[in-house]
């Protein structure tokens, strides 16, 4: 921290007692008398008062040219981040320029950040999940945002702050380490249900289903009876697509009423009873021939817009894309989201994002990574952003500007009133790895064998995450 507080205090107390003659004995007051008062110090100089705050940042300048590296690809969202960028390199009173680069994927940006952390190769701004910023703070490789983020002239207002939604703001504030604010949320995703309508019209079936056992028996039934709208030549039917994905195994267990970490024991908890029974459910719809897997990237939007799949999971920042794979052979159909049918009373939903982060570098270059970060989360920026991305926005004042969007988008709004059922995956250093290398894995050991014995898999996942985890905690700097 460069922050230091100078401290310039001189207090000096003068106090001297008035006793009466030295050399005369004290006299004794009887019981009954009142004690003697004795004579309060005389101050002969008030204490001098504590001198105000040094601002680490008034002569700090902001660099010229700073880096963005993000991930975002589609004609609409480059158009976006084209158009931000060049307002804030246009309208910025500081001559900052900011260059957006497409680094790849989230995994791509990992990768390419875990060996350039602490140097001056790292970017000024960074796309990146709150599990991977904490794996780059195991270095002490981040920016402390809280430096900026209350600053009388750079930071953000009382009211720019509470115009956040709670939750999205505070998820990048890590207790591990201290309190630090190592990101700012640009927008957020959920993980929600996808469903053909028409198909479940067929089926005999008013709406989509809100627990496991309809899901299922809607599932089932859809396997052995095709969509009448599918598109010739299409794939067979089925009920439901699985992808490998962490967040997939992350939203049955909270529907189920579990959860993936002890926040308390800050231990990973794989092998609830709840995902237990999560992964035994969908164990159970691949053995009766009612899932299978996603073969191919977004297999599962193709298999849906071509009517050969009744339902998906995936995020809600996939509806324009699952639109157009509906409309792709000009015979759309009717279709919507709703909830991870769950066990729970209410819905579980996971809420997910990736938020833009500030590696260390120089104070130039990290105050005009902040006045970009600033500008990008700020309400008018980040209501145009939401529209362009099909992302949740994550200021609550401008849900007034999205009523056009609701109107026009049902799923949307639909996907939108979900969000105060949200929770999250856990944002903790190494669950990349834990992902990639111990979830991800177990997900297929299970739906690949019907007869394999699910809490046994999922207890040796456990204590391998643990495992990955303890390494990467020892590892802090």
């Amino acid at each position: 921290m460069r922050r230091t507080r100078v401290l310039l205090v001189a207090v000096i107390l003068i106090a001297s007692m008035l006793l009466g003659a030295c050399a005369k004995a004290t006299k004794v007051p009887a019981p009954t008398e009142a004690p003697v008062a004795t004579e309060a110090p005389v101050v002969t100089e008030a204490p001098t008062e504590a001198p105000a705050e040094v601002d680490p940042w008034a002569d700090v300048v902001p660099a010229k040219e700073i880096v963005w590296w993000h991930q975002h690809t589609g004609s609409k969202r480059e158009a976006s981040i084209a158009k931000i960028v060049e307002d804030f390199n246009n309208t910025n009173e500081y001559g900052i320029k900011v260059t957006a680069e497409y680094a790849g994927s989230y995994n791509d940006i990992f990768n390419k950040m875990l060996p350039i952390l602490n140097t001056p190769d790292v970017p000024d701004v960074v796309v990146g999940y709150q599990n991977q910023v904490a794996t780059y703070q195991l270095a002490n490789a981040m920016f402390d945002m809280n430096e900026l983020i209350n600053h009388p002239k750079y930071g953000l207002t009382k009211e720019e702050q509470d115009d956040f939604f709670p939750g999205f703001f505070a998820q990048d504030v890590f207790s591990l380490f201290g309190g630090q604010r190592l990101g700012l949320a640009p927008n957020r995703s959920m993980e929600v249900l996808y469903y053909n309508q028409d198909w479940l019209t067929e089926l005999g079936y008013d709406g989509p289903p809100t627990t496991p056992e309809q899901f299922k028996e809607m599932a089932c039934k859809a396997a052995v009876t095709p969509f009448s709208g599918a598109t010739a030549g299409a794939a067979s039917p089925i009920g439901y697509e699985l992808s490998i994905d962490t967040s997939r195994f992350a939203s049955w267990t909270f529907a189920f009423g579990g959860d993936m970490f002890d926040y308390t024991a800050n231990q990973f908890t794989l092998n609830s009873d709840a995902a237990v029974q999560a992964w035994t459910f969908i164990q159970s719809l691949f053995a009766d021939g009612c899932a299978r897997l996603v073969t191919e990237n977004y297999g599962d939007q193709t298999d849906f817009g071509n009517g050969t799949l009744l339902f998906t999971v995936g995020s809600s920042s996939g509806l324009p894309y699952y639109g157009d794979a509906v409309a792709a052979d000009g015979t759309p159909f009717k279709w919507s989201v709703a909830a991870i049918p769950h066990t729970t009373p209410d819905p579980v939903q996971n809420v997910y994002g990736a938020s833009i982060s500030i590696p260390k570098s120089t104070p130039e270059r990290e105050l005009a990574a902040w006045l970009f970060v600033k500008y990008y989360t700020s309400a008018d920026v980040n209501a145009e952003w939401a529209k362009a991305s099909g992302y949740f926005p994550v200021k609550q004042s401008v849900a007034s500007q999205f009523q056009d969007i609701f109107d026009a988008d049902p799923a949307y709004k639909t996907a939108f009133d979900l969000l105060k059922f949200g929770k999250f995956e856990p944002p903790v250093p190494g669950y990349d790895f834990v992902r990639k290398n111990v979830v991800e894995p177990v997900m297929s050991n299970i739906v690949d064998d019907p007869t394999a014995d699910v809490k046994a898999l999922l207890d040796a996942a456990n204590i391998e995450a643990n495992k990955i985890l303890a390494e990467q905690m020892a590892q802090i700097k």
